[in-house]
Formats: C-alpha cells, sequence, structure tokens
C-alpha cells in the first residue's frame, strides 16, 4: 500500500502538478492511470467544444482523484461530494496545498446515507456529468476474500503454491464506504440509476464505473426504463483489467 500510495504520489505531481498529495492510512488508493482514463473518455463524451464544464464526484473519497485531475487536464469546474467528514478534510487540505485547485474544486458532505444527489445537487444548479465510482464488494469479507485470490494467483504464477500470508493485505487499501456497501455494487448502481432520473434536468450526463460485467445488463435495463434518450457503455482497459463506464442522459 505504501509503495502504491507513493506512486501515485509522483505519478501526480509530474505529470499533473498536484503537490503533497496524501491519503490517510488504510483509504482507498486510486491506480492513476486507470482513473484519467476515465476522465479522457467522459471528455470525449462531453466534447471538448463546450466551453465550460461543471462535473460532480458522487464518493469523492479521501483522495478526490477525480476532480483533481479534471481540474488539472481539463480546467474543469468541479464537486467532490462525499459521507465521510474525515476523507472531504483530507482533500481540502490536498486543495489547500495546491492553490490552482481553490476556485475550481469544492467540495460538500451527504448527511443522508440513503441518498446520492439530493442534498447535494442544489436547486436550479446544473452540472455536465457526474462521475462515481461505487464499492462493489457487499461486505468487508467479500473484499478480503477477492484479495486472497488475486493473491494466491499471483504466487501461483510464481510456481508456490499459495500467497504466504495470513490475512490479505489490500494493495489499494479502502475503509468503510470507500470499499463496500450492502447489497454491493449492482444495488448501488440500481440507487443511483433511480435517484439519477429525479435530477434529470440537473445534469446532462450521468456516468459511473461498473467493475462487474454481469451488473451491466440490468442497469441498462433499468435506465431505459425510467426513460433514458442515450445510454452508452464505454470499454476500458488496462493492462490485462477490463472495465466499463456506463454513461446515460434524459436530455
Amino acid at each position: 500500500p505504501l509503495a502504491v500510495k507513493t506512486l501515485n504520489a509522483a505519478l501526480l505531481k509530474r505529470y499533473y502538478n498536484i503537490v503533497d498529495w496524501d491519503i490517510p492510512e488504510g483509504a482507498l488508493c486510486p491506480p492513476i492511470s486507470g482513473r484519467a482514463d476515465y476522465v479522457h473518455h467522459i471528455a470525449d463524451l462531453l466534447g471538448l467544444e463546450q466551453p465550460s464544464i461543471k462535473l460532480l464526484d458522487i464518493g469523492t473519497g479521501a483522495n478526490g482523484i477525480y476532480p483533481l485531475l479534471a481540474c488539472q487536464i481539463y480546467g474543469w469546474q468541479c464537486v467532490g461530494s462525499d459521507i465521510n467528514t474525515e476523507s472531504l478534510e483530507n482533500v481540502a487540505t490536498i486543495i489547500a496545498n495546491n492553490p490552482s485547485l481553490k476556485d475550481r474544486f469544492t467540495l460538500r458532505t451527504q448527511h443522508d446515507k440513503n441518498h446520492i444527489f439530493e442534498g447535494i445537487i442544489q436547486p436550479g444548479e446544473f452540472f455536465d456529468v457526474s462521475v462515481c465510482n461505487p464499492p462493489f464488494p457487499a461486505s468487508l469479507y467479500e473484499a478480503l476474500k477477492g484479495s486472497q485470490l488475486k493473491l494466491d494467483n499471483l504466487a501461483r504464477s510464481r510456481g508456490e503454491r499459495k500467497a504466504k500470508t495470513k490475512s490479505p493485505t489490500l494493495n489499494f487499501g479502502g475503509l468503510g464506504a470507500e470499499l463496500w456497501c450492502k447489497g454491493g455494487e449492482q444495488l448501488f448502481l440500481k440507487k443511483l440509476i433511480r435517484e439519477s432520473q429525479q435530477y434529470s434536468t440537473q445534469c446532462r450526463w450521468f456516468t459511473s464505473l461498473i467493475s462487474k460485467a454481469d451488473n451491466v445488463k440490468p442497469a441498462k435495463k433499468l435506465i431505459q426504463k425510467l426513460g433514458a434518450v442515450d445510454v452508452r457503455e464505454i470499454e476500458m482497459k488496462q493492462g490485462k483489467k477490463i472495465t466499463r463506464v456506463l454513461a446515460w442522459t434524459f436530455i
């Protein structure tokens, strides 16, 4: 985890001019290249001819990675929301350490765990796009089980019988709501999609990463049922890893 965090801080400083990026011990540490990929695909979706873009990041976490990249790469206006006030305090420190972000990246607290957009998108406010990286395990046990499987596979590729560890370490960290949620990714997506309909005139494109391929079809079906006029599935590849971004609009 420390190696991943150190690499991230170096990449952000070297390529995106973000200094003093740090996260609390155990917090989710995102792979920078994959997160930048998401931002670039969103830029393609929106069209770069747009004079100004306003982005909403649902569950920005302690790392604030999507708004940070969107601000530095494209100069967009960004809002990061989260239910965890300690996470937001950490992002506020990163913003304070980078004066160029001060007028472009603002933070909002979600006070109700049962809502996603409500209480965050203000009356009369309009966003060009919302982004989200949902927690996909349904429990901490499931998250650790997935990590153990990865370690065992790595050990097998080195000719060992199993990973030499009694309890798996999550290389990318993750605490509480950053890592897992009740019902896992599928239930979270259902909630995100249903609530997006209520704010259909206040956000042009709603988007979310989808980790599990099996969750794409039911999510698309629900989006279409709720009256979206355009639904797009964007495939992203980094090395052997394939992830998907689902984008939909009611406008």
